[in-house]
């Protein structure tokens, strides 16, 4: 996917799939050489916030993430219908933290970052953005690579609706779009595509990214919770319900990507959800998505990863997609 005469990859992972800068995790290092390597795909890192965010998963020294997700408290995993259920909502350190830390500078090859404006209400959440994009500003000179900037306005462990959001999306974009670099606003299949066809015709907008999890009991007429988890109450109702990944994801998305096409949406569109094997990208391709992201596999079914990537790269040039946007 070239933005801005920029390949960021056709393959990309989902949001914190690598952890904040690409190190990945413990499990997923112990695995590599059976098949749970990422090599080919672009890093899309962990969502940061302006300001420190406990969430529901404790932090390393370092401020990356720990053993996820092997057995943490704040997910649930069933690898048998190739589902997870999250509410790690939005841990970090903070974006001056993150920032300070020099890694994403260091990286070399170009990346994504990821940005969460988590405030009450849109004043405070425009804030963050502006708090963001100024603090951004200072450090992008030191970067060796390009960056994408994602902005993420669907993460369903803070307690914000799509809807409640997708209405400041186009101030947003005129927030961020003094940085200079491709934006790309973060929905899950909820949003409207005809909104999302708004959003895309914005100038700063250089694509859309569908979608993020789902959160629990919505779309009951499309997801089957009863039978996914064998109730209507969540397993993880302490921590506000959670986000929904894995299978039942695929053809919405295939579906949400499809409409936006045929309703007019020609910019970029990065789709991941429920792919879980090779055969899966193929689901997405014919949709319409420019480029795919993995996000579940990695711990659904970490040994296909290898051979997703690598028969995502070969579809990718069968079909001929590598064209340049903006």
């Amino acid at each position: 996917m070239r933005l801005r005469d920029v390949d960021f990859g056709n393959v990309l992972t989902a949001s914190g799939t690598l952890n904040f800068y690409g190190e990945g995790y413990p499990y997923q290092k112990l695995l590599k050489p059976f098949g749970c390597n990422f090599t080919g795909a672009g890093l899309v890192a962990k969502t940061v916030t302006i300001q420190k965010r406990k969430g529901n998963m404790s932090l390393n020294q370092d401020g990356s993430l720990p053993l996820f997700p092997l057995k943490p408290a704040c997910i649930v995993v069933n690898r048998e219908k190739g589902i997870a259920l999250n509410a790690v909502g939005l841990s970090n350190l903070g974006a001056v933290a993150h920032l300070e830390s020099g890694k994403w500078q260091k990286l070399e090859e170009p990346f994504s970052l990821s940005f969460m404006a988590v405030g009450q209400s849109k004043e405070e959440r425009l804030h963050e953005l502006r708090a963001f994009v100024i603090l951004l500003g200072v450090y992008l000179p030191w970067f060796q690579e390009p960056v994408c900037l994602q902005l993420n306005y669907s993460c369903p462990n803070t307690g914000h609706e799509v809807g409640e959001l997708a209405s400041e999306v186009e101030e947003g974009l005129n927030i961020a779009s003094a940085l200079d670099i491709p934006l790309i606003p973060k929905f899950n299949v909820e949003l409207p595509v005809q909104m999302a066809l708004e959003i895309s015709r914005h100038p700063a907008c250089d694509g859309i990214c569908i979608s993020n999890t789902i959160p629990w009991g919505k779309l009951p007429e499309r997801i089957d919770w009863v039978g996914l988890f064998g109730s209507m109450t969540s397993p993880l109702a302490h921590l506000g319900g959670g986000g929904l990944s894995g299978a039942p994801l695929l053809p919405l998305v295939a579906e949400w990507v499809y409409a936006a096409r045929t309703t007019g949406i020609t910019k970029p569109i990065n789709a991941g959800g429920g792919i879980l094997e090779p055969k899966d990208v193929d689901v997405l391709l014919d949709a319409g998505a420019t480029s795919v992201f993995l996000g579940s596999i990695s711990f659904l079914r970490p040994f296909s990863v290898r051979d997703t990537i690598l028969y995502a790269e070969q579809s990718f040039k069968r079909r001929g997609r590598s064209q340049t946007w903006r």
